[in-house]
C-alpha cells in the first residue's frame, strides 16, 4: 500500500506490470477531472472515495492535462492478489 501523487502537466508513459497475479486498486483522494488513466483501450478518471481496480499486466498510462484548481492528483494504491491465484501460489509481492 502506498500513495501516488501526480502533478498537473505530468504523464506516466505506457507500461505493464511484471505479473498478472495481482490487481491494482486505486482509491481516489484528490482527483481533478483532468487526471485520467488508460488501461488497454479503456480510459477513465478517478472519483473521490471510489476505487478503480485493474490488472496492471495490461498496458496502462496516466495523464494529467489542464489547469485545474488542484495541481495534484493523489490516490492510495493497493496491490491485491488476483482472485484466480490459489492461496498456496501466493508469495510476498515485489515492489516495482
Amino acid at each position: 500500500m502506498r500513495f501516488s501523487a501526480l502533478s498537473s502537466g505530468a504523464q506516466i508513459l505506457p507500461h505493464c506490470g511484471p505479473t498478472n497475479s495481482r490487481l491494482q486498486a486505486h482509491l481516489g483522494l484528490i482527483v481533478p477531472s483532468e487526471a485520467r488513466i488508460r488501461v488497454g483501450n479503456e480510459q477513465r478518471g478517478w472519483k473521490t472515495g471510489k476505487f478503480i481496480i485493474f490488472d496492471d499486466s495490461f498496458e496502462h498510462e496516466l495523464q494529467f492535462d489542464g489547469a485545474s484548481s488542484s495541481s495534484l492528483r493523489l490516490i492510495l494504491l493497493i496491490d491485491l492478489w488476483h482472485p484466480e491465484v490459489e492461496s498456496q501460489q501466493r508469495t510476498a509481492p515485489e515492489d516495482d
